[in-house]
C-alpha cells in the first residue's frame, strides 16, 4: 500500500482534518469516507443535457497521478459531457465498500496497489483493464543496518532475512499488501509447502515477541540512519519517495536474492456501465493505460508496468535502476496464508453502541449522520473475521422507560447460527435501521456507557479481546451520572482477570471527545475523533481492529 504514517485520529493524537473546499473551475479536493477526493467537470457544460462522472477510487500514493493523467483526458472533458472524480481511498477500505454498499455508491474504476485485492471483493463483478504501474515489494532498513549486516555486497535470501539478528516490523496484514506479500515471498522461496507455512508463522510469531515497533516509528528510524532500524516490508516506491522528500534520508531498499513480487496497481471495471457512462469510463481505462500515464507514474516513483525505473533510481535513492527478478504470487495461496495468519491473533469480542438522538440527522455528505454511521459500519462488518464476536446497542434518552438504550443484537461469533440466521446477517440487517431510530430528548452518553462496560464484563470471553466501541455525535444531556462519577466507577468495577476497554469515536464537530477521552483513559481504551463525519468509514473501521 505504500504508506505506513498513521493518518486517524485517536487519544494523544491531532483530529482528522475537517472538510476542505477549493473552488477552481475544473477541479475541487474534499474528504470523503476513506480518503481524498478529487474531481474535474468542465464548468461550461451548459449545452449537456447531462453530464457523466466517472467515479475512481484509487491508491493514495497513486491519486496524484491518476489525477494528473485524468485530468482533460480525451473523452473526459466539458465538449465530451463528461468528468471524473478520484477518491483517494485505501484498498481494504474499498473491498469493504463493494461488500456493503449499492451500486450508485460503488466507484466505476478501482485502482488498488495489488490484485491481491480483487480476490478478496467476494462475488462483486470485476474486470481487470490494465495496469497504472508497478512497484516491487522491498525490505526497507538504514544504510547503516545495511552495511553492519553485509547485505550491501550478498543480498540475502528471503527467509534469512525475516528470521535474522535484524527487527521485523510487520505492517498489519488485512491491510497491507505489501506485508502480506513478503511473506507470501518467503513460503515461495521456502518450498511453498507445510515447512515453510512453519516458517512463515514462526517469523511472524517472533516479530510480535519484539517490542512493539510501529511500521512508521520503524520507517522513521531508517530514514534517520539508526543501525538497529528494524525491516519493513514496503514498496519500492516508498524508498524512493522518502529519498525525494524533504531532508535527507539513509532508508534503502534490501532486495532478497530469490526476487521480488511487485504490487501491480491494476485497473479495475467495477459492475458494468452502459450507454453513456460506458463511454467515459472507456475513456478514462484509456488514459490509466496510456504512455502518459506510465511516464507519469515514472515520476512519482514507481516503474512503469514492464519494469522501467523511475528517474535518478539507484544509490542516491536508495534504490536499484535493474528491475528485480519478478516473483510471481498465486492468489489463492496468498489468500490461504493469511486466513492461516488470521488465526494466530486473538479475537476480538465487541459491544458497538451507536447513538440513535436526533442530533444524527444532520446532514452529512449525501447523507445524513445516521446513514453514514450505517453505511460506514456495514462496511467494516464486512471486514472483520468470522472468529470476531459483535454486538449491537442504540442509545438516546429513555428508549425503554427511563433507560436510555435497547439491545438490538446480543454479542456472538460473526459466523454463528442466530434466530434462523448468522449473526454477521442479523447486524447487518439492524444497522439498516438505524437512520430510522433518530429519537428526541437527548443522549444518554455516560449511563449507557457504564451499562455497556458492566454487560460486557457479565458476558467476557477469556479468549478474546473484550471491548466497547461507543459512536456518538453529541454529550451527555441526560440527569443520570456524571462524568466524574462515571470515571470513578469505571476505576473501582475495574477486574484485572476481566478487561473491558472503551474505544469512544467522535463523530463531528458537537461530539464530546474529551469526555471520551477520559473514558478511554479509565478503561486503557482509545479515543477517536472524525471531525468531519464522513471520514467515518476509516476511523471506524480502525477502531474495531484496535487492540492495544
Amino acid at each position: 500500500m505504500g504508506r505506513h504514517a498513521d493518518t486517524r485520529s485517536r487519544r494523544g493524537s491531532p483530529q482528522l482534518a475537517p472538510q476542505v473546499l477549493i473552488a477552481l473551475a475544473v477541479a475541487a479536493v474534499v474528504l470523503v469516507a476513506g480518503g481524498v477526493t478529487w474531481w474535474a467537470v468542465g464548468s461550461g457544460a451548459g449545452d449537456c443535457e447531462r453530464t457523466d462522472v466517472v467515479r475512481v477510487a484509487v491508491a493514495p500514493e497513486l491519486a496524484p497521478v491518476a489525477e494528473r493523467v485524468l485530468s482533460g483526458a480525451p473523452g473526459l472533458g466539458t465538449e465530451d459531457c463528461a468528468g471524473v472524480e478520484v477518491s483517494a481511498q485505501e484498498p481494504v477500505q474499498t473491498v469493504g465498500d463493494l461488500s456493503a454498499l449499492e451500486g450508485a455508491d460503488l466507484p466505476h474504476l478501482w485502482v488498488p496497489d495489488s490484485s491481491l485485492w480483487p480476490a478478496r471483493a467476494g462475488e462483486v463483478p470485476l474486470e481487470v483493464a490494465g495496469s497504472v504501474a508497478t512497484s516491487p515489494v522491498v525490505l526497507a532498513t538504514s544504510r547503516s543496518a545495511v552495511d553492519a549486516l553485509g547485505w550491501a555486497e550478498t543480498a540475502p535470501g528471503w527467509a534469512e532475512a525475516l528470521a535474522g539478528r535484524q527487527a521485523l516490523a510487520v505492517p498489519d496484514l488485512a491491510t497491507s499488501a505489501e506485508a502480506l506479500a513478503a511473506l507470501t515471498a518467503v513460503r515461495t522461496a521456502l518450498g511453498a509447502d507445510e515447512d515453510a507455512d512453519n516458517a512463515v508463522v514462526q517469523a511472524v510469531l517472533a516479530a510480535e515477541r519484539e517490542p512493539a515497533v510501529s511500521s512508521a516509528d520503524a520507517l522513521t528510524a531508517g530514514r534517520e540512519g539508526a543501525e538497529d532500524a528494524p525491516l519493513v516490508p514496503v514498496s519500492e516506491q516508498e524508498v524512493y519517495a522518502a529519498a525525494q522528500g524533504e531532508g535527507e534520508s539513509a532508508l534503502v531498499a534490501v532486495y532478497p536474492r530469490e526476487g521480488s513480487p511487485s504490487l501491480d496497481y491494476p485497473v479495475v471495471r467495477v459492475g458494468s456501465a452502459t450507454g453513456a457512462d460506458a463511454a467515459a469510463v472507456t475513456a478514462a481505462i484509456e488514459a490509466l493505460t496510456s504512455d502518459a500515464a506510465r511516464t507519469a507514474a515514472q515520476e512519482a516513483g514507481f516503474r512503469d508496468p514492464d519494469g522501467a525505473a523511475p528517474p535518478d533510481a539507484g544509490e542516491a535513492t536508495g534504490t536499484l535502476a535493474e528491475a528485480p527478478e519478478a516473483l510471481l504470487l498465486d492468489p489463492a495461496q496468498v489468500q490461504a496464508l493469511l486466513a492461516q495468519l488470521s488465526e494466530l491473533a486473538a479475537p476480538s469480542r465487541i459491544l458497538t453502541v451507536f447513538d440513535v438522538s436526533t442530533s444524527m440527522e444532520a446532514p452529512a455528505g449525501g447523507g445524513t449522520r445516521a446513514t453514514l454511521a450505517r453505511d460506514a459500519a456495514k462496511s467494516a462488518l464486512s471486514l472483520v473475521p468470522g472468529n470476531f464476536a459483535l454486538g449491537l446497542w442504540v442509545f438516546a434518552h429513555e428508549l425503554e422507560g427511563d433507560q436510555d438504550w435497547t439491545e438490538l443484537v446480543p454479542t456472538r461469533q460473526l459466523d454463528a447460527s442466530a434466530d434462523g440466521s448468522v449473526q454477521r446477517d442479523l447486524l447487518d440487517d439492524q444497522l439498516d435501521t438505524i437512520p430510522d431510530r433518530l429519537t428526541p430528548g437527548g443522549t444518554g452518553l455516560n449511563d449507557t456507557t457504564l451499562a455497556a462496560v458492566r454487560a460486557a464484563r457479565a458476558n467476557y470471553d477469556p479468549t478474546a479481546v473484550n471491548s466497547v466501541l461507543m459512536v456518538t455525535d453529541g454529550t451527555d444531556e441526560d440527569d443520570g451520572i456524571e462524568l466524574d462519577a462515571l470515571l470513578q466507577t469505571l476505576r473501582d468495577e475495574a477486574d484485572a482477570d476481566r478487561p473491558v476497554k472503551v474505544i469512544g469515536v467522535a463523530l463531528g464537530p458537537d461530539a464530546d471527545l474529551d469526555a471520551l477521552e477520559q473514558i478511554a483513559a479509565a478503561t486503557e481504551g482509545a479515543a477517536y475523533s472524525a471531525v468531519d463525519p464522513t471520514d467515518l468509514q476509516t476511523v471506524l473501521f480502525d477502531a474495531l481492529r484496535q487492540r492495544e
